[in-house]
């Protein structure tokens, strides 16, 4: 028998893009389909706390996915809404699976509650050195305000919620909606469009010199998934791939493996997010034994193959 076996298990956010091959993951290591719960966010608003009360019930394990999202132009637009949203989703579901005696919470945080200049790599123990990059700290603050909720369940009442931080993610199936991507699905989408168009140019935001990290999609569900097994820690767990690369470069490198040949230009005027972003993933390997294993070459060239055929089904 598995850990999974016979465990009842609420997923939000799993019809998602992580959430979608996290499920598939319990599924594989031993869960039964019929004992996930995935609530869909038109028929269960998870702002709504009597939806909370009723997603958590005869549940033996929440794992806290759903988020509002985007990239740094939509959370310019947008910070109030991604401040409410992510915080009053986090405190109702958790605060609701006490009540109701769920036995172990799992909620995702995000690299972006880091302090803008945090030294590199991002280790556990900085989150709290600084206040975290402007355009991000709406978010951020708000998903951090659930290790706090997690941290003091735990003091109280003995609650079991596990805190993961897990870097920027990509892979098939990610959002490539322009208004609230992420950097690789809005440079995929570019570069493809312009190599199909014939365009001279694709014009890219800021400078370039920003660095970031990046977790295939199916890594980070094995992740959740080990760290939903095996982890019972108060702390923070990073989540990460352990690497860094410049967005130039990654533009660079998305360019090559989606064929096209123009140029690439730099709009100045936009900013560039937190200057660098890279995690100490030693926490995770220690705790619950979690080492990413996808080739980033390979990933990104299995997210643009995946976009390509997406766009012409």
């Amino acid at each position: 028998m598995s850990f999974w076996t016979s465990k009842r298990v609420l997923v939000t956010g799993g019809a998602g893009f992580l959430g979608s091959f996290l499920v598939e993951e319990l599924v594989r290591e031993g869960a039964s389909r019929s004992n996930i719960t995935v609530p869909r966010s038109r028929e269960t608003d998870l702002r709504v706390w009597e939806n909370c009360v009723g997603a958590v019930k005869d549940q033996d394990i929440v794992i806290h996915l759903a988020a509002s999202v985007g990239g740094i132009g939509f959370n310019q637009e947008n910070p109030a809404t991604l401040f409410y949203d992510n915080a009053i989703m986090g405190i109702h579901l958790m605060e609701a699976a006490r009540r109701a005696g769920v036995k172990k919470f799992v909620q995702l945080g995000t690299i972006c509650a880091y302090p803008k200049f945090a030294p590199v790599p991002f280790r556990e123990e900085e989150l709290w050195n600084g206040y975290p990059e402007e355009t991000n700290a709406p978010y951020g603050l708000a998903k951090k305000m659930l290790l706090v909720q997690a941290q003091a369940y735990r003091q109280q009442y003995g609650f079991n919620a596990i805190y993961l931080l897990p870097v920027n993610l990509y892979g098939p199936r990610d959002n490539f909606d322009p208004h609230s991507s992420h950097v690789i699905p809005a440079l995929i989408k570019k570069f493809v469009e312009a190599r199909e168009s014939g365009a001279a140019s694709v014009t890219l935001w800021g400078t370039g010199s920003a660095t970031r990290e990046f977790l295939y999609v199916e890594d980070a569900a094995r992740g959740i998934r080990l760290a939903a097994e095996r982890y019972d820690g108060p702390e923070p767990v990073n989540l990460g791939a352990g690497f860094e690369i410049s967005i130039k470069d990654l533009a660079l490198l998305i360019k090559e493996l989606t064929g096209f040949g123009g140029e690439i230009v730099w709009d100045t005027s936009k900013p560039d997010g937190q200057p660098r972003r890279m995690l100490d993933t030693s926490r995770a390997r220690e705790k619950f034994g979690f080492e990413a294993r996808m080739d980033f070459r390979e990933g990104l060239k299995r997210t643009i193959e995946w976009y390509v055929a997406a766009r012409k089904a």
